[in-house]
């Protein structure tokens, strides 16, 4: 290395010392783990765990010392659990000898109620203590020698024994190679009969064994030693799923959704900036839309998703009889309360308790000594289930047929534990029994005579006398010296194989179920196909876990309450219920759409199955008390148990022998099961259960298990109930849920919150899977084999032949239909309608059952399907169509749906307060319902439509209704002051009360028209009467036993009612009233009842033909029919046909909707229109020559229109609204006004929208009410602000002036009299009506007092106002205020109220000719004026009249919004938005322009396409680029070469395109995340902004070549980019350190100008002034581009603004070859500064393309052209020529110790400055600088400070320590930079005191500014 370079390095060295000497020790990145904690679940260790790598001292470390935490194999097990967790806490445990179970310190006895104290072990199997010491002393003094295994033994070579290396197990040398895993690790079974290789596609495991490839990395330990699960990548992730960065696995469409489901964050690390952030007061959607933060949980679906309406609060509900509610909301069945056991959180339920009380003991149980009993079955099980333990006293045990049984201890406890121990363990020289008795007695082997008989083996015993022996797999036969096979499959203690067995001589060989192959060790089976997983739900989501534990993942979030689940593997999809919304739903597995299956009838959802054979559906609920069915998509569903049940919680189906099963934990707590269809129920175990909540089904071996959380224990059993044992009773403190999968039974516990799993043959081996999680629920093991596709489908391929549900049973299957409709003979067909069903409603549903069912289960009753019921009351029905009708008194609905629940509408949702009455006439086909809230009669078409009125006097409060539409006859009850029951015509004539007196009550009618009478119930009698249609004859009929009896119907001899207090349905014989029936009983929130039959009396339609002759109504009487209007139409004189709607009327809005009343009619009676659903409607007014009505919604920030019909909707003003809360139609003029108090403007349009303008806009402060008197050409608007006043001014907004401005405060409507030429407001905050003539003068009170009023209007003598305070809309004498009536109450919400009168509308002052105007012509006390569009001037501003207006302004800013493109006009002082009338722009981003072919360009990131505007007819446009694209996030237009470029956020690049989008090029590839762009077209310069992992901003030439990065320090996520081509100077936005930067063109003489941008988007320059989007102020903002002074918002209240380009004449100056004949190019001709190239697009067209010019232009601009458009700039050209220049050859040696030198002078310079640096660390203010004003302070750029700054969100690392100054006057450090290219490192401070140098002339050189905080 020559000299200076060592020195340099040196110095460079010495100086990172010094720089990093007083920078704290970094900490690493994480932490080293902590120790397990040795207390949790997962402190069960497994019998093997791996070695650890080879080190010193061998595999076991140094001296080969025994693996930590490691418990050697056990001998007596055969079949091991196969769930190890490789890699889990144990590999933590610090080295140690080895343990037993349970020997850490403090560690959870478990099942043991008692914890050891120190210094004792802890005895597991019978839960005693013996004191250390007694631990490996050769004497058992724990059940099961628990003390004695385990223990360190001398393994001695010369006795024939060897030490398993990996486990330190000692085994006898005979035992290698004799099948059965005496090491633990299979190393004694390996290469065996020679060394085996393994074949190519399979792995050698460490101990020998071959394994298939794919098993390797599987999470399974299949090598049996672990040696293929180490050196894995943690957690291998699937395609469609991204890994963590801690290893664990989620969905990919998770990642970077703003929603962390790595608990590390990592997926939403390093995601692109979101592009529709919402802004401060608004929702962000699931689906990306953004809506106002007030609509969140307001009930209406206004994202589209309903992620609007999720997670809203939730009422907490009540618990149901039986049970007992804890104090914390938990229901408890009252039969646990006093049981000596917490089952309330607090012990609430153990509180005030009376000594036990005693009870017998079944035959099934046993009672121990303290009278509690329990199973028999838990006798001599090992566990201590009685207080004092005699249930394991005096057991009878026994081992397998070749195991000895050793002696047992007589202090033990109990006599249940089996000490077995294998028969070639006997007499092998090692102690295996507690007490040794194993090797006593032990005989010897001797070679046997001739004369012997022994068949195999000969021995002396130990007595000295000869015998018989055998090998091992025989037995010596009774004869003494034969031998006969051991069935080793016969064993039942220790299973020899984990699934099937088949028995050879001397032997056995193991077998696998279909869909698993054999494991290496021959015993144990592997499923084929991917690996398991375990799918589990928490409430808020379903995850999915590995058998480890180790890969964690999503698979549906954002969930309510989510409980129970289960999946259909084939089809990928997992259903789940969700309790608090009363759903079952359905997604998709790695994808978050949810749709509900099952959203009807359910209460209380708690358990779910899948049939994946037949495809079903099996659910319970607790609420409903049923087991329910369905298909998949819910379309078909039945009932298959809804009998004595009370609690069914868990549900499991098995679909081969088509059973389903389900617990039940209600007072009689069960496991039922049944076979699909609901046939050969049974219960198949129902002693000893308490609390069963999970339950699961083993396939392979035909078992059931379940856990009790009552009782702590997971049982099994045959699917009859028998052969019932005990798993588990550890580690068990509140099961919920389990699952099966191979030998492990996994389940999840509330207590502990985790899921564990034990061996579930053994029990043994329990182990957490993965703790620590939010509430597990239910659990399922997800794999294709607990989803064999083996079964027989009973229903085959078209459903059975059913037409409706095909269910399966045992013998084959059955059809089943809808509930209430019979099979047809054919055993498989559903007739069409139903012939009798009984119909009810039920407050929150409606149901229908079977009125005579043929069986048992049809009497059930189901809920109708239908959405959104709040309180059912009145029901009706008609045959003709299956269709029923119902009234909501909540909803104040009337709807109708079929009886399927199909085709649900609302047909009268207006203008109802408690609709309690309803009666269908299935005649004509008409509704006729009562509402006791309006206390009116009414009708309507079926369909809604023609609704009028029938009666409306001396009704008080009408409930029920029924109709006789053959005698033309309605009769109604009325339980008002005066009780009675009124018939009329059907047309509302011939009112009479034909029954009064001696009633209360009257509630239900009922019409028997064969006997001509009327039945009632009263609910205040509590009786059934009766009575003749003409009232007299009454009698009646039921006078006891009736509570409170409601609804009533009559079908053939009977009578059916509803009763609320006995909650139930019955029936008597009409004549008599007796023989009652109860048909339904507990049925809470019983309303009407109904019987749908066919048999009701037809008649002859007098509305038949023609309508009766009627033009709207045709009503029934009796005899004949009349004719009649919708309410406030008068009938004409020939009584047939009807006005389309009233002359005279009130139109006001009411927020949700806009009335009418008419003035036509004898009543005042409001009318909805019939308009879309409306969010605020403030404003609204209609047009008197169209009748269209326009209104303003402050909701959707739209003004629209409509015709009275809802007919021909449109919006008129869709954009550049914020509160229009006043709006007037001018119909004469043809133009509509409003006011918008949210922009403080008064604005005009043409009444389609067309020629906006804005005529006031100063000095307002919150206008409201706006009216005209065109007449005048006046305008006057009320403004509430703080100044309140009434203004006046032409309606063409000239001559403005305040006429009222003292003892005003809230002046809220305003209305003109025209008779008296006065003019009218109210005042909210004076309470006053008040009135003046127009110029404000001769100032009168009409009323005081008024408590709030908001809108009014002048008709005749009268005044109308609405009031918020009094919610009603009243009238008065406008005089004197006398006469006052309420029209309409209890309408919250009031707002504006125009009057329509059927006055001579005046002659338009403009004529036809629109008064020659180009735009808009207004009128004026003159006449009229003409006007130009907001931002628009006259061609001809020195006319004193011009009428012609410019296409577009002169100079304006252009800028992308999220749904339009807008502008704002330079030209007039008003500087307002304007969007453009462009149609379908979904979201906007990009936007450019060019001036000369007049054309705006913008992206669309939505609909993926660039369009093009022309500026003279702004509604033109045109899609230029609509393929391969997408995500076009930035734009450039070329406007000298005719070119626009853009990049593409998806694809990466940047490409370039003829302005009509045709010779497309990519020029740039391998971005990141390429953003904004900006041209210098006259310099060839292309610029775009990156903010991908490495943010910088580039340049290169036109064509794409010379890259360079010019900025890539300081960045976070640089937005928007702009060029100052006269000063030459680049801006940049910076959305992540909230701050715009300016440097020159080539990224040097770097400035901060303004630090404080906050979120800023795109930019551009004009003039003096730099221009930039702000999404979080959604405005367009401004500053001087020299200083960053004068911070200004020039428009605010943009949604969502996006790029923005200055569009002006002077931004597109300049020249190059290009503009000349395209260069002479064919196809693209692109400028490089000093040459240009042509260019070829990517897809050639049909012209030939050549890459040279037909003729080249010299680069010297024409004499023709103005020399400001020669932008030659030979400084800065010379720095980027596109070919570099070769340097000449010269010596190396020179050149490196030239460059030593230089850099040795400049280190030691940087040394100087940073020890001064160090000495003035602490003397902030000393670092002073001489600036122009004394409250700034100065930033420059430092290229290798990569911190700090204002972003405050910025994580990108610093990787050099960052240089500060302290600003006083500002109270904050701020980062002082240095000019960037001058050296890597920072430079000296400068002179104290010395003024800074002149500026000079140029703006090439930016001098230090002064800057601000923000204005």
């Amino acid at each position: 290395m020559p000299a200076p370079l060592a020195v340099y390095t040196t110095l460079v060295t010495f100086l990172w010392i010094c720089v990093s000497a007083d920078d704290p020790v970094p900490r690493p990145a994480n932490g080293t783990a902590e120790s397990p904690n040795p207390r949790s679940l997962g402190g069960r260790v497994p019998p093997y765990q791996p070695p650890p790598a080879p080190g010193p001292g061998g595999p076991g470390g140094p001296g080969g010392a025994v693996q930590p935490g490691f418990r050697p194999h056990s001998p007596y097990t055969r079949v091991e659990n196969w769930h190890n967790r490789p890699g889990g806490v144990y590999d933590k445990v610090p080295q140690s000898e080895v343990y037993p179970d349970g020997m850490e310190d403090n560690v959870d006895d478990s099942g043991c109620s008692q914890p050891c104290p120190k210094q004792h072990f802890s005895c597991q199997k019978s839960c005693t203590c013996i004191p250390l010491e007694k631990r490996c002393d050769n004497i058992a003094d724990c059940a099961e020698s628990e003390d004695e295994k385990d223990c360190e033994h001398t393994c001695d070579a010369h006795e024939n024994r060897t030490i398993c290396h990996a486990t330190n197990v000692c085994i006898l040398i005979e035992w290698i190679c004799d099948g059965d895993n005496d090491c633990g690790d299979f190393t004694d079974e390996t290469h065996c009969g020679g060394t085996v290789n393994c074949t190519a596609n399979q792995f050698q495991c460490a101990n020998g064994l071959c394994i298939h490839k794919d098993w390797q990395c599987d999470g399974d330990n299949d090598c049996r030693d672990n040696s293929d699960e180490t050196n894995c990548t943690k957690g291998r992730c699937r395609d469609n799923q991204f890994m963590c960065t801690i290893g664990e696995c989620i969905s990919q469409h998770w990642r970077c959704d703003k929603e962390a489901d790595c608990p590390d964050n990592s997926d939403e690390a390093e995601c692109p900036v979101d592009l529709l952030r919402c802004g401060e007061n608004e929702f962000q959607c699931e689906n990306k839309k953004c809506i106002r933060k007030e609509f969140q949980c307001d009930g209406d679906n206004d994202c589209g998703d309903w992620t609007d309406e999720d997670s809203c609060p939730m009422l907490p509900g009540s618990c149901n009889a039986g049970e007992f509610k804890c104090n914390d909301g938990k229901c408890i069945p009252e039969r646990w309360l006093c049981d000596t056991e917490r089952d309330c959180a607090d012990g609430g339920d153990e509180l005030n308790c009376e000594p036990h009380s005693m009870r017998n003991c079944t035959k099934d149980e046993f009672m121990c000594a303290d009278r509690r009993c329990i199973l028999k079955t838990w006798l001599c099980d090992g566990v201590r289930d009685c207080t004092n333990g005699e249930d394991e006293l005096n057991c009878q045990v026994f081992c397998e047929e070749d195991q000895y049984m050793c002696k047992s201890h007589e202090h033990l406890m109990s006599t249940a534990f089996r000490n077995c121990v294998n028969r070639k363990h006997v007499c092998d020289g090692m102690k295996d029994c507690p007490r040794g008795d194993d090797e006593e007695k032990c005989p010897t082997k001797r070679t046997c005579s001739t004369n012997e008989k022994c068949e195999q083996l000969c021995i002396t015993t130990f007595d000295g006398l000869p015998a018989c022996a055998c090998r091992l797999g025989y037995l010596l036969a009774e004869d003494g010296f034969s031998c006969r096979d051991i069935n080793e499959c016969m064993y039942e203690q220790d299973p020899v194989c984990s699934q099937t067995c088949s028995n050879t001589v001397g032997s056995y060989q193991c077998g696998c179920m279909t869909g698993y192959v054999l494991r290496p060790d021959g015993r144990s089976c592997k499923p084929t196909g991917e690996s398991p997983t375990l799918l589990f739900s928490n409430r808020i989501g379903i995850r999915q876990v590995s058998l480890t534990g180790d890969s964690y993942m999503s698979v549906v979030k954002g969930l309510h309450n989510a409980v129970a689940l289960d999946y259909h593997y084939e089809k990928k999809l997992v259903f789940w219920t969700e309790n608090n919304l009363r759903v079952i739903r359905v997604a998709q597995m790695n994808d978050n759409n949810k749709t509900d299956v099952i959203r009807w009838g359910l209460e209380t959802p708690g358990g779910v199955a899948v049939d994946w054979i037949h495809d079903l559906l099996f659910w319970t609920d607790s609420g409903t008390r049923r087991v329910e069915v369905a298909t998949l998509d819910g379309s078909q569903r039945a009932v298959i148990a809804a009998n004595d049940l009370d609690k069914p919680r868990a549900i499991a189906v098995h679909p081969g022998d088509a059973l389903v099963f389900w617990t039940d934990w209600g007072p009689n707590p069960k496991i039922e099961r049944a076979d699909m269809d609901g046939n050969r129920r049974k219960s198949v175990i129902v002693d000893q259960i308490f609390w069963p909540n999970g339950l699961t089904i083993d396939y392979t071996e035909s078992r059931i298990y379940w856990a009790d959380a009552k009782h702590h224990v997971i049982e099994k059993a045959t699917f009859d109930g028998r052969d019932r044992k005990r798993v588990t009773n550890k580690g068990l403190p509140h099961p919920f849920a389990l699952t099966v999968f191979e030998d492990a039974v996994y389940w999840t516990d509330w207590h502990t919150k985790s899921i564990t799993t034990v061996n579930k043959n053994t029990g043994m081996g329990i182990q957490t899977v993965h703790a620590g999680l939010n509430v597990p629920m239910d659990i399922h093991s997800y794999h294709p084999m607990r989803q064999m596709r083996t079964y027989r489908n009973r229903c085959g391929r078209n459903n059975g032949g059913c037409s409706h549900l095909c269910l399966p049973n045992s013998n084959d299957y059955s059809c089943r239909c809808p509930v209430g409709f019979n099979l047809n003979v054919d055993g498989r067909t559903c007739e069409e309608s139903p012939t009798k069903l009984l119909l009810y409603a039920r407050r929150k549903d409606i149901r229908l059952k079977q009125l005579n069912p043929r069986k048992q289960m049809d009497s059930l009753d189901m809920v109708i399907p239908v959405d959104s019921i709040k309180s059912a009351v009145a029901l009706d029905w008609d045959h003709n169509s299956n269709s029923i009708f119902w009234t909501d008194v909540e909803k104040d609905t009337i709807n109708r749906a079929y009886l399927n629940g199909s085709h649900q509408t609302v047909i009268v949702g207006s203008n109802l307060i408690s609709p309690a009455g309803l009666a269908y006439d299935w005649i004509t086909d008409k509704i006729y319902w009562t509402d006791a809230g309006t206390n009116r009669i009414e009708v309507a078409h079926a369909n809604g439509s023609m609704r009028t009125l029938l009666a409306w006097d001396n009704i008080d409060k009408p409930r029920d209704i029924v109709v006789d539409p053959k005698g033309g006859v309605m009769y109604w009850s009325d339980w008002g002051v005066a009780p009675c029951i009124e018939r009329a015509d059907m047309d509302g004539g011939n009112r009479k009360r034909i029954i009064f007196g001696d009633m209360t009550w009257p509630n239900g009618l009922a019409l028997d028209l064969t006997y001509n009478r009327i039945y009632w119930t009263d609910g205040g009698n509590r009786t059934i009467e009766y009575a003749n249609l003409d009232g007299t004859g009454r009698k009646i009929l039921i006078g006891q036993h009736l509570p409170h009896p409601f609804g009533l119907d009559l079908y053939g001899d009977e009578v059916f009612w509803t009763d609320w207090d006995t909650q139930s349905i019955q029936a008597a014989n009409k004549q008599t009233g007796k023989g009652r029936r109860t048909l339904g009983a507990g049925v809470a929130g019983l309303m009407d009842v109904r019987v749908f039959h066919k048999d009701r009396v037809g008649g002859v339609n007098r509305c038949g033909i023609s309508n009766g002759g009627c033009s709207h109504l045709c009503l029934l009487k009796p005899g004949g029919r009349s004719c009649a209007c919708p309410i406030g139409i008068k009938l004409s004189k020939d009584g047939k046909t009807c006005a389309n709607g009233p002359v005279n009327f009130l139109i006001f809005a009411h927020r949700v909707d806009i009335r009418v009343v008419s003035l036509d009619v004898p009543y005042l009676i409001d009318v909805v229109l019939p308009l879309p659903p409306l969010k605020n409607a403030l404003g609204v007014d209609v047009d008197q020559r169209t009748g269209l009505i326009y209104w303003t919604d402050t909701g959707e920030r739209k003004i629209q229109r409509a015709h009275r019909n809802g007919g021909s909707l449109e919006t008129v003003i869709g954009k550049g609204l914020h509160t229009a809360d006043g709006i007037v139609i001018d119909s004469t003029g043809r133009k509509i006004y409003w006011t918008d108090g949210g922009r403080n403007s008064i604005e005009v349009a043409e009444l389609d929208g067309r020629n906006r303008k804005v005529l006031v806009w100063t000095g307002l402060d919150s206008p409201r009410a706006i009216t005209l008197h065109y007449k005048h050409g006046y305008m006057f608007w009320s403004d509430w602000g703080t100044s309140a006043k009434i203004e006046r001014a032409d309606m063409d907004g000239k001559n403005r002036r305040v006429i009222v401005d003292n003892n005003i405060k809230w002046p809220n409507g305003l209305a003109i009299d025209r008779i008296e030429g006065r003019l009218y407001w109210n005042d909210a905050k004076v309470l006053t009506i008040e009135s003046s003539d127009f110029n404000g003068e001769d100032r009168r009170t009409v009323l005081n007092q008024v408590p709030y009023p908001y809108g009014i209007v002048i008709v005749e003598q009268h005044i109308y106002w609405t009031d918020w305070k009094t919610k009603a809309l009243h009238r008065a004498d406008k005089t004197n205020g006398k006469d006052q009536l309420i029209i309409r109450e209890n309408l919250e919400g009031l707002m504006d109220i125009r009057a329509v009168q059927g006055e001579r509308v005046l002659e338009n002052a403009c004529g036809h000719n629109n008064g020659h105007c180009s735009h808009l012509c207004l009128r004026s006390p003159e006449g009229f004026s003409c006007a130009c569009p907001t931002g628009i001037q006259f061609e001809n501003l020195t006319d004193p009249n011009p009428k012609v207006c410019k296409k577009h302004p002169d100079d304006f800013l252009v800028f992308a919004t999220r749904g339009s493109v807008a502008m704002i006009s330079l030209d007039t002082p008003e500087q307002w938005d304007v969007s453009l009338p462009i149609k379908d722009v979904q979201n906007s981003i990009a936007v450019d322009y060019h001036w000369e072919k007049k054309l705006i360009f913008f992206t669309d990131v939505n609909n993926d396409v660039i369009r093009s505007i022309n500026m003279l007819n702004m509604s033109d446009t045109k899609v230029i680029v609509n393929s391969k694209l997408d995500t076009p996030n930035g734009l450039g237009v070329d406007w000298i070469a005719n070119n626009i470029y853009w990049t593409d956020n998806e694809y990466k690049v940047v490409e370039v395109a003829r302005l009509d989008g045709t010779c497309r090029k990519t020029l740039v590839t391998g971005l990141t995340e390429p953003r904004a762009l900006a041209l210098f077209p006259a310099k060839g310069f292309l610029y775009w902004s990156d903010w991908g992992e490495t943010p910088n901003i580039e340049r290169a030439y036109l064509d794409g070549s010379q890259r360079k990065i010019i900025v890539k320090q300081d960045l976070g996520f640089p937005n928007g980019i702009t060029i100052d081509y006269q000063a030459r100077r680049l801006y940049w936005t910076d959305a992540l350190k909230d701050r715009i930067d300016t440097s020159d063109l080539d990224g040097q003489r770097r400035v901060q100008l303004v630090p404080e941008a906050k979120n800023p988007f795109g930019m551009t320059q004009f003039k003096d002034y730099i221009y930039w989007t702000d999404w979080y102020k959604k405005s367009v903002m401004r500053a001087n581009k020299n200083t960053g002074k004068n911070v200004t918002a020039i428009r605010t209240d943009l949604e969502m603004a996006m790029e923005i380009k200055a569009v002006s004449a002077d931004k597109q100056h300049g020249w190059n070859p290009c503009k000349e004949e395209n260069g002479g190019c064919s196809h693209l001709c692109l400028f490089r500064g000093v040459d240009y190239v042509c260019a070829c697009p990517d897809e050639l067209d049909s012209r030939p393309c050549a890459l040279e010019p037909k003729v080249r232009v010299d680069n010297k601009m024409p004499s023709h052209y103005p020399k400001y458009y020669d932008y030659a700039d030979i400084e800065v050209d010379n720095k980027m020529l596109p070919t570099p220049t070769a340097f000449p050859e010269t010596d190396l040696s020179g050149i490196l110790i030239a460059v030593g030198l230089i850099a040795t002078l400049i280190t030691i310079c940087v040394i100087v400055l940073v020890v001064a640096m160090r000495m003035n660390r602490e003397r902030a203010g000393e670092l002073k600088e001489n600036y122009r004003e004394s409250s700034g302070h100065i930033s420059f750029h430092n290229p290798n400070y990569a911190g700090g700054g204002n972003g405050g969100n910025d994580s990108r690392p610093n990787r050099f320590q960052g240089i500060f100054k302290y600003d006083k006057n500002q109270e904050r450090l701020t980062n002082v930079y240095i000019p960037e290219g001058t050296s890597l490192l920072p430079p000296p401070p400068p002179p104290p005191h010395r003024p800074p140098p002149a500026r000079p002339n140029t703006h090439d050189d930016f001098e230090p500014v002064t800057l601000h905080p923000f204005a």
